[in-house]
């Protein structure tokens, strides 16, 4: 039970820090010190996955879950939890581009209009 609780958390916390990847950037517009959170972050998910590394979370929760008697699972935590969401049966290149294409200027737009506000 406890094996599996702990399994269960890593997976939230291991989405709260892909969300941090993706709008942790809004933050900056209330906290400036996010930036030393948040570029670490984005640091991190990028070379996790343009590198083909091996997220530790994944690594972990797989151990708990086999702890708890499960089978765990193969692949890492975006091909399990995350893929399914964002990419459903039917979505094609071209909303996948622009669905990334989103991201970045959403992140951009962010960074810009802090940078903006902090030399004003």
């Amino acid at each position: 039970m406890l094996y599996r609780l702990s399994a269960d958390t890593l997976v939230l916390l291991h989405l709260a820090f892909i969300l941090l990847v993706l709008f942790g950037g809004l933050l900056l517009l209330k906290w400036r010190a996010a930036l030393l959170i948040h570029l670490p972050a984005v640091a991190w998910g990028l070379a996790v996955e343009c590198l083909h590394l091996e997220c530790p979370l994944t690594g972990w929760e797989n151990r708990m879950r086999a702890a708890a008697g499960d089978a765990g699972y193969q692949g890492g935590f975006i091909e399990h939890y995350i893929w399914p969401l964002i990419y459903p049966a039917g979505l094609t290149p071209q909303i996948q581009i622009g669905l990334g294409l989103i991201v970045l200027l959403l992140n951009l737009g962010v960074y810009g209009y802090v940078i903006w506000r902090w030399r004003r």
